[in-house]
């Protein structure tokens, strides 16, 4: 039976490179938001929601993770990690140079890739922000302005436009990881090799424990198991309350995860296990 997709869309995102690097054939169908993307699997409007999750210059994607937590507990079933290469795309016909762009639309995310390059190369321009980077190039494409989005090549392909200037982002090892969300994975097939097994988890630690969180991470280090990530995020129930993502390199077995889950509970802590799943690595 064949899934439907949910991405960030419109066509051209690095979600849809994500989506197309590791599914063939399915009902692809793009969102406007990440959330709308994950209601819709809440839903059960669509199968699959693949969304960003963090990127290795701007760090977490926070409206993913707080979504995910507060609003719709989705699974994690998969990862893929997708080099991203950022570009200033402009009309066909645009002749000018980088000082007479008035306007730079894209994601936050994109733009914050691109500091340095907009701060030295495009004094001149006002930032404005898109729901997306595909968004930005669809806006590019039907304005007569001279204006400008950051987005990738495959944007600039499906929009007509050209490639101005060629990976502008701040540092040139820029992956962002997405992630897999779905309700039931039966069915699911991923041909593509995987690179390692990653667990994650949600916990929350007792409001009034001195040491409470070097105690957590002592359960993870004598069991030699290895935090790849661990952060922080507001609990919005008042100032001081957070939430801990961890990420654990290895699958979920029967014997660690069981017996740290214990030894967190018995120091008060609340633990969920948001999902044990493979990651893919693409390569451009």
């Amino acid at each position: 039976m064949t899934k439907t997709i949910g991405y960030l869309g419109p066509k051209g995102t690095f979600t849809k490179m994500a989506v197309d690097s590791i599914f063939n054939g399915e009902d692809k169908r793009d969102f406007d938001t990440i959330p709308a993307c994950m209601d819709a699997v809440e839903s059960g409007e669509i199968d699959i929601a693949v969304v960003p999750l963090e990127n290795a210059i701007e760090g977490t994607v926070q409206l993913t993770v707080d979504y995910l937590v507060h609003q719709v507990r989705l699974p994690v079933v998969a990862e893929v990690v997708v080099p991203i290469q950022q570009h200033l795309l402009v009309r066909e016909d645009f002749d000018g140079g980088l000082m007479d762009i008035r306007e730079v639309h894209s994601h936050t995310q994109a733009i914050a890739q691109c500091h340095q390059f907009i701060h030295k190369e495009l004094a001149n321009a006002e930032v404005q922000f898109a729901s997306s980077t595909a968004k930005a190039a669809e806006i590019i494409s039907t304005s007569d302005s001279p204006i400008a989005a950051i987005a990738n090549r495959m944007a600039a392909k499906e929009y007509g436009l050209q490639i101005m200037s060629e990976n502008i982002h701040d540092y040139p090892n820029n992956h962002t990881r997405f992630v897999v969300l779905t309700k039931n994975e039966d069915g699911i097939s991923i041909k593509h090799p995987v690179k390692t097994d990653r667990t994650t988890l949600l916990i929350t630690l007792p409001s009034d424990q001195a040491g409470a969180l070097h105690q957590v991470l002592s359960a993870f280090a004598w069991r030699k198991m290895n935090l790849s990530k661990i952060e922080s995020r507001p609990m919005k129930t008042g100032l001081g309350n957070y939430f801990f993502i961890i990420d654990v390199d290895q699958p979920y077995d029967d014997v660690l995860f069981p017996g740290v889950e214990a030894e967190l509970q018995a120091l008060g802590c609340k633990v969920t296990v948001l999902g044990t799943y493979p990651v893919y690595q693409v390569e451009m």
